[in-house]
């Protein structure tokens, strides 16, 4: 028993009454388990995570991914970006015509690459929150989408030698069995032509409503794998349950990760299967790297938002994950409901895991999260009680052969002197029967298994303010690649290379295919939200279109961030506008000659507008006092280089 305090009795005299012991049968064999995982996108939420330096990059890796260390994460999830605005900014296409394709864009591939370095055995899952316009003339549900999505899973092997193993279908878009059922179809089939026969189609990324087509529509269910819906409540309909197919929570958490979203997390791991036979759950998102003003900012199973400081944290969910994901592995099978899955009598609830094809081990996992230490930001949670409880589980038809059991435990709740974080607490020699006592906001993982750990790197980095003074001319970059610390709202900026050399690039020709709302024209942020003074200045390379400098943005995600700042407008028609959100406050005529340097100082209500050097409006205005500095752009292909902000 562990030193640090008695949490086991193993079949002794007991100075307390006991209720009816709990079983755990190792001939009553549940669904195959699927695996933990994080969701990297929807959108944008990884990006800040690739800026950082070494080795930082690597130690926020590690905790994601790397077996026995921290999360040790067994499904990542990718969004397949589209040019489109879905949720905290956009991510960039593989192909923005039928005859583009570039598997270089984006951070998504190196994610990928990075999460098999450490799990060879990771699953890799994807789905797309929108698409490029010129996808089926508009329509998603088109034969140009099937290509679409088979050239990315066609690229991520040729290029990067991963096999994507799940493949969704459109992010939480109302179910429709006329559009719906005839494009999956049509998926399946230009997978099996590819010859991505083991490719797994997940459906429909949403609500339960497929599941009367799955049961009505015989082609329909042998194309569908998987039944994948989100922020469920650990609840599923029967029907969905007599399908006979695995359903998953593909996406579920999305709460803020201090000590309650960790409950909640705890909470949901366990209770997805117990109430609604769900055999997989996906954190959105991944790890919250993405400025925290942003939607949602500080979800995630970590935060890595200070890459220019090395700055990370690692949050209470990231050990919530370790109590499953470090004792299971995708194709373990839950014991059966009544035989080592339930609830507990006094609330809260356990699972039992077993490796495929044997009972020699196994892996018990016991949650008593209260309803208030453990409420996620959706849906919302019904009142239930979770009161201290002693309870004696009972081993049946188990090949144990007197292994040692490890006890790894969490203490949550909002008093921090009792918060640990999964460290293991005590070691006993197995009988067939023991005794635990619970106390409430806990969670324990019994295990035969050996090896785990809670990983370390040390200490990280202090925080720091973004840079006073920060400069970019977009040499240093590979091409297609984003330039650190940008972005994107609407459109993508990347790196090119062309008459004007190196410089980075907005490449988004017409607006997308969308999932929400976007800003008018394509626009990228970068800085600190809450600066107030500050010069911004680019040179602009404009052929045709209008390039923007910008700054004191308080708004990104799904909404119209040109609305919530100052904008400087240059026209290829030789002209300049300055706006304050959509009101027009200045404007004049220039001759533009293909490249300028566009600047602005804010200091205070004083703004003052510059073109190549000179002076070309000096006022006040107290609109927007503090925000991000943004370069924007129609939609068109606009140049920016030379790039600096300096504030004071």
């Amino acid at each position: 028993v562990g030193t640090r305090e008695i949490i086991l009795l193993v079949c002794a005299t007991l100075t307390f009454a006991l209720a009816k012991p709990i079983v755990l049968n190792g001939h009553s064999i549940g669904r195959r388990f699927d695996g933990i995982g994080g969701l990297s996108g929807g959108g944008a939420t990884s990006r800040l995570l690739v800026d950082y330096e070494e080795p930082y990059r690597s130690q926020i890796l590690d905790y994601l991914f790397l077996p026995n260390f921290g999360a040790s994460l067994h499904i990542l999830k990718v969004e397949i970006g589209g040019d489109c605005q879905t949720t905290d900014g956009t991510e960039p296409s593989h192909m923005r015509s039928k005859t583009d394709l570039n598997f270089h864009r984006g951070y998504e591939w190196w994610l990928m690459v990075e999460a098999k370095k450490r799990n060879p055995d990771i699953l890799l899952y994807a789905l797309s929150w929108g698409v490029p316009g010129w996808i089926g003339n508009g329509n998603f549900f088109s034969d140009d989408n099937v290509l679409y999505h088979v050239e990315w899973i066609k690229g991520a092997k040729q290029v990067y030698n991963l096999d994507i193993d799940f493949i969704g279908i459109w992010n939480e878009r109302q179910y429709s069995d006329d559009k719906n059922c005839t494009y999956i179809k049509n998926l399946r089939s230009g997978l099996d032509a590819a010859g991505f026969h083991n490719t797994k189609i997940v459906a429909a990324d949403g609500n339960w409503n497929i599941v009367n087509s799955v049961k009505s529509d015989e082609k329909l269910s042998e194309v569908v794998d998987i039944i994948g819906v989100h922020y469920p409540g650990t609840e599923s309909p029967q029907d969905a349950k007599n399908l006979g197919k695995q359903l998953w929570a593909s996406e579920d958490y999305s709460t803020y990760a201090d000590i309650v979203g960790g409950g909640c997390w705890a909470r949901i791991l366990n209770q997805n299967y117990v109430n609604g036979l769900m055999t997989s759950t996906i954190s959105w998102n991944l790890a919250a790297a993405y400025y925290e003003n942003l939607p949602f900012g500080g979800d995630g199973l970590l935060w890595a938002v200070q890459p220019w400081a090395g700055n990370y944290e690692i949050k209470s969910p990231i050990w919530i994950s370790a109590h499953t994901t470090q004792f299971s592995k995708p194709g373990w099978r839950y014991l059966s409901h009544g035989n080592g899955v339930g609830h507990l009598p006094m609330g809260g609830s356990y699972v039992t895991l077993v490796p495929e094809k044997n009972i020699d081990d196994f892996t018990l996992v016991i949650e008593t999260l209260t309803h208030d230490n453990s409420i996620c930001i959706r849906p919302s949670l019904p009142p239930y009680n979770v009161a201290p409880q002693h309870v004696t589980f009972q081993l049946e038809n188990f090949n144990l052969k007197n292994k040692a059991v490890s006890v790894w435990k969490t203490q949550l709740g909002k008093d921090v002197s009792k918060q640990m974080f999964f460290e293991k607490v005590g070691e006993f020699k197995l009988n067939d029967t023991f005794n635990l006592k619970l106390e409430v906001d806990q969670v324990y993982t019994l295990t035969t298994l050996t090896g785990q750990k809670k990983g370390s790197h040390g200490p990280v980095p202090a925080k720091r303010q973004f840079p006073a003074k920060y400069r970019d001319d977009f040499q240093n970059y590979p091409l297609s690649s984003e330039a650190r610390f940008f972005a994107d709202q609407t459109g993508s900026w990347e790196i090119y290379q062309g008459s004007h050399g190196k410089t980075m690039r907005q490449s988004v020709l017409q607006p997308p295919i969308t999932w929400c709302g976007e800003s008018k024209m394509p626009i990228t942020f970068i800085g600190d939200v809450s600066t107030k003074n500050f010069n911004v200045s680019s040179k602009v390379f404009l052929q045709k279109g209008q390039a923007m400098v910008g700054g004191r943005f308080t708004q990104g995600g799904c909404t119209d961030s040109y609305k919530s700042g100052y904008s400087f407008i240059l026209d290829a028609k030789n002209s300049w506008e300055f706006y304050a959100g959509e009101k027009l406050v200045k404007s004049g005529s220039v001759r533009v000659t293909g490249s300028h340097v566009l600047a602005l100082t804010f200091d205070g209500s004083l703004i003052l507008g510059y073109i190549d050097g000179s002076l070309v409006f000096e006022l006040r205005d107290a609109t927007f006092g503090s925000g991000w500095a943004a370069l924007g752009s129609s939609y068109d292909y606009v140049e920016f280089g030379n790039f600096s902000l300096d504030s004071f």
